[in-house]
């Protein structure tokens, strides 16, 4: 553990008074680096769709977006664990870093190039593995495509309507994400583990819908349909939770994950439709940077609206998403398929 050591006072009217001090200042480091680092859900949204066919795109989506909540489910309850023993923090901080190496050695020795193959220009140069038949696939590696400007990837079919989606989404969900747990405490007082049980299973919920559930629509909705029909009932899902009810806020949760879980990734997989594989990447990374502009945003004012409107802010976002299905209305039918 850091020495609580005082570095400097500090007074201002955006930040208030407070004191900075060695671990303050190795928090900031580490959140700075963490962002430095955040590109990879970005190049793991890339590489997903490099390997994904048109027909299992989705549900591809869906799978990685199953990965990624049960993480949040298994996470907190680990981080919980190990916080109840003596030096919890030290024990978290620790299973943190081990978990990122062992992420960073799947990645290294267990992930596969994601590089396509180019069949030559012959297919039908004779070769012996043909009399065994054997398929005949003789391959070369394309060279590096040419770096795309934000002014060349906006002018990609409907990408300008599915940026706007994507931080639209990204809004809504921050400002519920710092306002919700104020509210949980204040407003209706909840515990810290009726908070914690709390989203668990909004997590839960969420991998079920993206898993089994998603599958099942994915064969009798287009993608376009199960974004438009996603962001309806993910709007109607926040006003349950100005209610105050516990059961209805649970009801809003059921219909956040239905509605969440079904436009999310296909509004992902629409995005990685618009490209060619070679550009996926500077794809993903200007959604990406939407996306943190928009977490940004909605982290900076969720807790200012909150003080505001109070449970008012979740009608904002209900606004949001509805405005996110407007969008989507104009979002060709037939996405151009680049690869």
């Amino acid at each position: 553990m850091l020495p609580d050591l005082p570095l400097a006072n500090i007074d201002s009217r955006a930040f208030g008074a407070f004191m900075l001090t060695v671990p303050l200042v190795a928090l900031f480091a580490a959140r700075a680096l963490a962002g430095l680092t955040g590109g990879n859900v970005s190049i793991a949204n890339a590489y997903l769709a490099d390997i994904s066919d048109d027909a299992d795109r989705s549900v591809n989506f869906g799978k990685m977006a199953v990965a990624s909540n049960l993480g949040f489910v298994f996470g907190p309850a680990l981080a919980g664990l190990l916080g109840a023993v003596g030096m919890g923090e030290v024990f978290t901080v620790v299973a943190a870093l081990l978990i990122s190496v062992m992420a960073c050695l799947i990645i290294a020795f267990g992930l596969p190039d994601s590089t396509p193959c180019v069949l030559g220009a012959d297919p039908e140069h004779v070769n012996v593995r043909k009399l065994f038949g054997q398929a005949q696939k003789e391959c070369f590696s394309m060279p590096a495509a040419r770096k795309l400007s934000l002014a060349e990837i906006l002018m990609l079919p409907s990408m300008k309507l599915l940026l706007a989606v994507y931080f639209l989404v990204f809004f809504a969900f921050n400002l519920f994400y710092v306002a919700f747990p104020v509210y949980a405490t204040t407003g209706i007082h909840w515990s810290l583990s009726e908070i914690g049980v709390y989203f668990a299973a909004m997590g839960l919920m969420m991998a079920l819908v993206q898993g089994p559930i998603l599958a099942r629509i994915s064969e009798r909705c287009s993608e376009r349909q199960r974004v438009l029909g996603g962001s309806i009932v993910l709007a109607l899902s926040f006003p349950f939770f100005a209610s105050g009810s516990t059961l209805m806020i649970y009801i809003g949760t059921a219909l956040l994950a239905v509605g969440n879980g079904v436009m999310w990734p296909s509004l992902l997989a629409i995005l990685s439709g618009t490209a060619d594989r070679s550009v996926q990447g500077a794809v993903q990374g200007f959604a990406g940077s939407a996306g943190a502009v928009a977490s940004i945003a909605g982290l900076l004012l969720g807790g200012a609206v909150y003080q505001w409107f109070g449970s008012g802010v979740f009608l904002i976002s209900a606004a949001l998403i509805a405005a996110c299905f407007g969008l989507s209305l104009r979002i060709a039918p037939q996405r151009t398929q680049g690869s």
